[in-house]
C-alpha cells in the first residue's frame, strides 16, 4: 500500500514535467511558410536521423554545405558584399583611394558602371575582381582585414532601410541552420568569396571561423619579407600579413576540389542560389556512400517587392522569362526549388524595408 501512495504521489509531478515538455518544444521556422521545400527538407533530415529508418545517416556524415552570398546572406544591395566593400575600397575610402593601383580602380570602376548602368561584366569578371581584392587588401594583418570588413558591414545597405551591409541575412536560412544544427548536421559556408571576409560576416551568427571555405590570397609573416615560409621561423611579435598573390578563386568545380581538402568528406546536403553552385549539388548528389540519399535546394531569387530581384532595366516579362527558365533549369538539374517570394513569409529581420538604391 505505502508503495502506491509513492507512486500516486509522484503522479502529479511526472504529469507536469512532461506537460512543461511539451508546451517547450522549441518551433522551427517560423519565417517560413507552408510549401514544397520546407516540407522536403524536414522529410528529409527526419529521414536520414532516424535510427530505424533503412537511409539512416549517422551523426559524423551529416555534412551540409551552404554557399554565402545569394543563399543566406543578400545579393542584391547591390551586388554581391564582396563587391561592394571593393568599390568603396578603391573609389570612396580616404585612406586610400588616391593610392590604388589601377587595375583595382578599373574593377572598382567596372562594378559601379554594372550597378549604376547595368554595363555587363566581363565573362571573367569573378578572376578579374579576385585579383583586384587581393591587390587592394594586400599589407593588411589578418585581424586589421576583419576589423576593415566588419566596418564596411556597419554601413548602411544601398537599397534598403533599418539594414546594414553585416547584417543582411535571411532570415527563413537562419532557420534552416538552427534546424540542422539540432539535428546534429555539421555545416560548412563554401563561398566564392574572400575565406577571411566570409568569416567577419558570419561572426555575428556563431558560424566558427574553421567552418568557412572561401577565396584564398597567399599568407605571411609580417617580417618574412621574400623568405619562403619553409625555410623562415615566425617570431612571437609577429603578426600574419595578406599578400596580393591568389591562390585560388573557390568557384564551381574548385568548390569541390575544396570541400574533397578541407571537410575530406562527401556532404549529403547542399543549398546554393546560382550556376555556381551547381557543382558542389553534383558533388552532394553523387555521394557514393549515401546513394540516392542526398539532397541539394537552389534558392530563387523572384521577390522583387521586399527584396531587389530584378536586373536594372529588367521588364517585367523578361523577369518572369528569367525566373521561369531557372527554375525549369534546377528543377531538371534534380534540386529542389525555393522561392524567396512564395516561400520565405518574411526575408530580412523585422523593420526592414527595400528602398531605391541611391548613389551620390
Amino acid at each position: 500500500m505505502k508503495k502506491r501512495l509513492v507512486v500516486l504521489s509522484l503522479l502529479p509531478l511526472i504529469l507536469a514535467v512532461n506537460g512543461c515538455n511539451q508546451g517547450s518544444q522549441k518551433q522551427y521556422f517560423k519565417n517560413w511558410n507552408d510549401c514544397d521545400a520546407l516540407t522536403a527538407l524536414k522529410a528529409y533530415v527526419q529521414d536520414v536521423t532516424n535510427k530505424n529508418s533503412k537511409n539512416y545517416i549517422p551523426v559524423e556524415d551529416r555534412i551540409a554545405t551552404f554557399d554565402m552570398d545569394g543563399t543566406f546572406v543578400a545579393e542584391l544591395y547591390p551586388t554581391y558584399f564582396e563587391y561592394n566593400m571593393l568599390e568603396y575600397r578603391a573609389l570612396e575610402d580616404p585612406n586610400y583611394k588616391d593610392k590604388a593601383p589601377a587595375d583595382v580602380v578599373e574593377a572598382a570602376q567596372m562594378i559601379r558602371a554594372n550597378v549604376r548602368e547595368g554595363t555587363k561584366l566581363p565573362d571573367d569578371f569573378a578572376l578579374v575582381h579576385a585579383h583586384a581584392a587581393a591587390k587592394a587588401y594586400s599589407g593588411m594583418t589578418v585581424k586589421e582585414f576583419d576589423e576593415y570588413t566588419k566596418m564596411y558591414g556597419a554601413m548602411s545597405a544601398n537599397g534598403f532601410e533599418n539594414m546594414t551591409y553585416g547584417d543582411a541575412f535571411y532570415q527563413p536560412m537562419l532557420d534552416v541552420f538552427d534546424y540542422l544544427k539540432d539535428n546534429n548536421f555539421d555545416f560548412y559556408v563554401v563561398s566564392g568569396s574572400d575565406r577571411l571576409l566570409c568569416r567577419a560576416l558570419v561572426d555575428s551568427i556563431g558560424i566558427a571561423s574553421n567552418k568557412v571555405i572561401g577565396m584564398d590570397v597567399v599568407l605571411k609573416s609580417s617580417d618574412q619579407g621574400d623568405a619562403d615560409g619553409v625555410d623562415y621561423t615566425m617570431k612571437p611579435t609577429e603578426s600574419i600579413l595578406r599578400t596580393d598573390e591568389l591562390i585560388i578563386k573557390n568557384l564551381k568545380t574548385n568548390k569541390v576540389k575544396q570541400i574533397t581538402q578541407e571537410i575530406g568528406k562527401t556532404p549529403v546536403l547542399s543549398f546554393g542560389n546560382s550556376g555556381g553552385d551547381s557543382a558542389m549539388h553534383n558533388y552532394c548528389l553523387g555521394n557514393q556512400k549515401y546513394k540516392n540519399n542526398t539532397k541539394a535546394f537552389m534558392l530563387i531569387a523572384d521577390d522583387d517587392d521586399r527584396d531587389h530581384a530584378k536586373k536594372l532595366n529588367e521588364t517585367d516579362e523578361k523577369f518572369k522569362e528569367r525566373i521561369d527558365g531557372l527554375y525549369n533549369s534546377w528543377t531538371t538539374a534534380g534540386y529542389q526549388t525555393i522561392s524567396m517570394k512564395n516561400d520565405f513569409k518574411t526575408i530580412y529581420k523585422e523593420g526592414v524595408k527595400k528602398v531605391d538604391f541611391h548613389y551620390n
